[in-house]
């Protein structure tokens, strides 16, 4: 009866604190109202202001709501920006427990400018998509294959498609180079990505002064509370062995939140064409404020080459 109750007790224990696991690393409290401006607490205040009249400005322009259905029946909600009929279309995912407003208001108006479409994408469990787990990737990048379905629905199978992401939204582009995307998806731009969802869990864990021992409850609580399967098995580092589509990779050296070799596991990993630019002092996602004027020419850069080789193979 005693060792019963024992055992009783270690499940009970590990049941409570997987669910403790699963709010603090999973879930997303939909009752928190979205601000767009919030921005880190350690933000410099010049790169603050910066950032806060691009997000106005982003945030001013008109839009047409999107809507369509996830792989699990989830609503997942986008804003499209048009600029030409026709024009290549840029698909942009933000990054964990942040908004696609602030994540994107320099990404976007960088493709603007090249006279593309831009779609704006709620990430699942964010804005004003349905569901309450964010799963580090795993489920995201099929989200990103059901953008990509849809956009060559609406606009045609010979359109180019960029798929750009910030922090977590760069890992959930680069994870979904491993699935069936269409040959006119033409290229990844990818911000300060992490090499896989167990590593950079594990590195928040150290960070918080966590043992990372207890990893194990937290991918319990991921599996049990929100359905994650695969949090080692589908990773950035894996996927780009895969990949056929030319790959732009951005890190910040001083990225504090997601380290830079990640970054550098990826890029050694990568089977197609990669170009990975690292803008030295930078900090997680600022590599944009950082260097304005390099960051829009390697992009641009980047993004003419891929429009050029799409056109060769299409000749």
């Amino acid at each position: 009866m005693i060792v019963l109750f024992v055992l009783l007790a270690i499940l009970l224990g590990v049941l409570v604190g997987s669910y403790a696991a699963y709010r603090k690393t999973f879930y997303q409290d939909r009752r928190i109202k979205e601000d767009i401006y919030r921005l880190p607490k350690h933000t410099d205040q010049e790169i603050a202001a910066r950032t806060h009249a691009l997000i106005a400005a982003f945030d001013a322009r008109e839009f047409e709501s999107v809507e369509i259905r996830s792989h699990d029946g989830l609503r997942l909600f986008a804003r499209y920006y048009h600029a030409f009929d026709g024009a290549p279309l840029h698909i942009q995912f933000h990054g964990y427990r942040s908004y696609a407003m602030r994540d994107f208001c320099g990404g976007n108006p960088l493709a603007v400018e090249c006279g593309h479409n831009t779609l704006v994408v709620d990430q699942r469990a964010h804005g004003r998509s349905e569901g309450h787990t964010i799963s580090f990737g795993v489920k995201e990048r099929l989200d990103c294959l059901a953008w990509v379905e849809y956009a060559t629905r609406r606009f045609g199978r010979d359109v180019p498609i960029f798929l750009s992401g910030v922090s977590m939204g760069a890992s959930t582009v680069l994870m979904a180079t491993a699935l069936p995307l269409p040959k006119n998806v033409v290229g990844v731009i990818a911000d300060c990505p992490y090499s896989s969802p167990r590593r950079i869990i594990q590195k928040v864990m150290r960070d918080m002064g966590l043992p990372v021992f207890i990893y194990p409850l937290v991918a319990l609580g991921g599996f049990l509370y929100g359905g994650i399967r695969g949090l080692s098995h589908y990773t950035a580092e894996d996927a780009v062995r895969f990949a056929k589509v030319p790959i732009l990779l951005i890190h910040g050296d001083a990225d504090g939140f997601v380290p830079c070799d990640m970054s550098h596991a990826i890029a050694k990993a990568c089977a197609s064409r990669i170009c990975f630019e690292v803008f030295p002092d930078a900090d997680h996602a600022q590599s944009y404020m950082s260097d304005y004027a390099r960051y829009r020419r390697i992009s641009h850069e980047f993004i003419k080459e891929c429009l050029n080789d799409y056109q060769n193979k299409e000749d």
